[in-house]
Formats: C-alpha cells, structure tokens, sequence
C-alpha cells in the first residue's frame, strides 16, 4: 500500500527544471530513462487506446534533434529570422541529457480532447517520475511542435499531433519553491 503523505508531497514537490539548471554533459542513465517512459504508459487513457507515443533524444541524436530544429525555424523563419533563436536552437539541445519527443497517435475512435488529456497525464507522470529520481526535466512547446511540417521527422502522420518536448537532466540550480492560490477559491461544491 502506498503511504499517501508521501505521494502528497511527491505530487506538490513536482517543479519544472529548466535547461539552465541542469548539469552540463551529466547524462542520466538509460535505465531511468526507460522508466520514466514506462510509467508514462500508465497513464489512463480512454479506450485503452494509448495514444502516446515518444521519440527520444540522446549523445549525438542530440544534435541531430537540434540541427533539425534550427534548420527548420531557418527555413520557415523568412523575414521573421533572428539569429540568436537559431543558435540558441543548436545550442540548448546539446545542454541536456534526454530531450523527448511528445507525440499524440490520432484514433478516430474517441475525441480528440481525449487522446490529448491522455498525453498530458503521460507527461505528469513523466514529470512526478523526475521528481522522485531527483533529476530535472520540463515540457517545452516551442521550437518545431506547432510546425505541421515536422511531424513526419517524428514518426507521426497527419492528423497525429507533436505536443512538444521534454528536455531532461540533473539538477545543478534547483527551481524555487512552488506555491498555488487556495484550491478553496477553485472549487464549487453542489451538495443539495
């Protein structure tokens, strides 16, 4: 049985820990990577048609990630290019230890909004997952995610979805402490 003070503060403990935080060139063992995914695969979804679906990103897969998105913002860029994005797009790739790829597999069977929610839970379990290895991570949606063009380089067909990445690993600068707004000022009770 779990001990429910423990997944309490596992759940409030859960930071977003950015690519300036982590430990440069400190890479996190496959073995953890592999199951930060496995627990990833747990996430509910409806229909059991788990939608989820992962590309990941590491040692010189790195720089293939980066130079994909820097050559893509390039190309689609036009004469909105800035320079400094470009090179921050081959850069920061290269800080992290694991970037993943998050992809939503469309199943004409259910709402959309349902595959959706279930990759989100698939990232919250990725992210409480972090937390309780001790090692930083966070989802990102820019660089190519809305880019319909770069679904293909990630597996994915053309009413699939790339709902971002998330960039991972340890944590050399940890995130402040988080806070919330009473739950109470969120919530409408119906009891009658």
């Amino acid at each position: 049985m779990l001990d429910a003070t423990a997944v309490n503060l596992l759940i409030q403990s859960r930071r977003s820990v950015f690519i300036d935080q982590f430990v440069p060139g400190k890479i996190i063992p496959e073995s953890i990577i592999r199951q930060l995914l496995e627990n990833a695969n747990w996430a509910p979804t409806h229909k059991l048609t788990e939608p989820w679906r992962f590309t990941v990103f590491t040692g010189k897969g790195l720089q293939i990630f980066a130079k994909f998105q820097a050559d893509t913002y390039q190309k689609n860029a036009q004469e909105k290019f800035k320079q400094d994005k470009y090179e921050k797009l081959l850069r920061n790739p290269l800080l992290c230890s694991h970037i993943i790829a998050l992809g939503m597999k469309r199943n004409p069977a259910v709402p959309e909004m349902e595959e959706i929610a279930a990759v989100a839970c698939a990232v919250q379990n990725i992210y409480l997952s972090t937390t309780a290895y001790n090692i930083g991570g966070y989802w990102g949606t820019g660089g190519v995610t809305y880019d319909e063009e770069a679904k293909s380089f990630f597996g994915l067909e053309e009413n699939d979805r790339l709902m971002g990445f998330f960039y991972l690993g340890y944590v050399q600068i940890p995130s402040v402490k988080g806070s919330r707004k009473p739950v109470s000022e969120k919530i409408t009770w119906v009891k009658e």
